[in-house]
């Protein structure tokens, strides 16, 4: 393996276009932009509508390349999961949606990688401090009593 550049990319899931940001860098490269494009869609599509970080990982001498796809952030996974646009604008206030604490686990499991911790329960705790800052509640629930109850053990069966 040779030097290897690594392009950081944020594309739409399944419709990245080569614009002008993404086709002359891998011009530049050599790299058949059609056929890269076509890839990062093929592995993206499961994230449609929502931003999706891709690294793309170029050896510079062979040109053969890998393409890492990163997770869309917290409260895109939350939006498509509720099939909403936005977020509250008074959180607190105003609420947008309910989550059932399973998928709020899932999801937690999910960007687990991405959180930098290897404890699916600080994991967990991240998602519903998010959703706190998105007016969701879960199981009917303010976030902040759901942090408190997967503190005191209630959901350990399921956060494993």
């Amino acid at each position: 393996m040779g030097k290897k550049e690594t392009i950081e990319l944020l594309v739409e899931g399944g419709n990245a276009k080569p614009g002008p940001t993404i086709a002359p860098k891998l011009s530049q490269l050599k790299l058949n932009v059609g056929e890269v494009i076509k890839e990062i869609n093929e592995k993206t599509k499961q994230f449609s509508g929502m931003q999706v970080p891709v690294k793309l990982i170029v050896d510079l001498e062979t040109k053969e390349y890998e393409i890492e796809i990163g997770l869309p952030p917290v409260t895109s996974l939350v939006k498509k999961e509720l099939n909403i646009e936005t977020a509250a604008h008074n959180p607190g206030k105003e609420t947008v949606g309910d989550l059932p604490i399973e998928k709020v686990i899932e999801i937690a499991r999910l960007k687990m990688k991405d959180m930098n911790t290897k404890d699916l329960k600080s994991s967990v705790k991240m998602v519903l401090g998010t959703l706190v800052s998105m007016g969701v509640t879960v199981n009917g629930k303010n976030p902040k009593e759901v942090i408190k109850e997967v503190n005191e053990g209630k959901y350990d069966e399921l956060i494993k």
